[in-house]
C-alpha cells in the first residue's frame, strides 16, 4: 500500500525520516554503492528494532509480558505501521541491489562477448589455410576422360594365342 510523504514524516523520527526519504526514487538511484550498503545497513537497523518494539508491546497488550515503561502499552497501530514503513524501504533498497548486480552481471557478459570476437577476429586474420583448389563458382576446367577400351590390353595377345593353340591341336587330329 502506497504511503504518503505526510504519513511517513508522522510516523518516522527524524534520523529514521532522512534515511527513509533516500531510499525513495530517483535518489535512490543516483547514490554510490558504498552509500547505498551503508544506507541499507542503517535502515536494516531501525526496522529490527522497530520489528521488537512492535513485538514486545504485542505481547503487553495480550498480558504475557510485563510493561517495559511505567504504563503497559495500550496500542501496536504506530509502531507496527513505522514497522512496514521501514520493512517498504528495506525492499527498495533491496530490489536497487538486485538491479545494479544485475546490470553489472549483463554488462560483464556483453564485455565477455566482444572480447572473445575480437580474439577470434584476430586469430581469423592470422589464420594461413590451404588453397581450396578448383571451386564451383569460379567454374571447374574440364579434365580428359580416360581412353576407353572394351579389353584389357594386357590380356588382347593371350587371347589370340589361346585361340591359335586351340585351333592347331583340333588340325593335328
Amino acid at each position: 500500500m502506497a504511503r504518503s510523504l505526510k504519513h511517513e514524516r508522522q510516523l518516522l523520527t527524524l534520523d529514521e525520516l532522512t534515511l527513509v526519504e533516500k531510499t525513495h526514487h530517483p535518489g535512490l538511484g543516483l547514490l554510490p554503492d558504498h552509500d547505498l550498503a551503508e544506507l541499507r545497513r542503517l535502515v536494516r537497523e531501525r526496522r529490527d528494532r522497530a520489528q521488537t518494539i512492535a513485538a514486545r508491546q504485542r505481547r503487553e497488550l495480550r498480558g504475557k509480558a510485563a510493561p517495559k515503561g511505567v504504563r503497559a502499552a495500550t496500542d501496536d497501530s504506530g509502531t507496527r505501521e513505522k514497522r512496514d514503513l521501514l520493512a517498504a524501504a528495506v525492499r527498495r533498497l533491496n530490489k536497487e541491489v538486485a538491479r545494479r548486480e544485475a546490470e553489472a552481471t549483463r554488462q560483464a557478459l556483453i564485455d565477455s562477448a566482444q572480447r572473445a570476437l575480437g580474439l577470434r577476429r584476430a586469430a581469423d586474420a592470422t589464420a594461413t589455410r590451404p588453397s581450396p583448389g578448383q571451386t564451383a563458382h569460379e567454374g571447374l576446367n574440364p579434365k580428359a576422360a580416360p581412353a576407353y577400351t572394351l579389353r584389357n590390353p594386357a590380356k588382347i595377345g593371350a587371347v589370340s594365342q589361346s585361340n591359335k593353340t586351340a585351333q592347331a591341336k583340333r588340325d593335328s587330329r
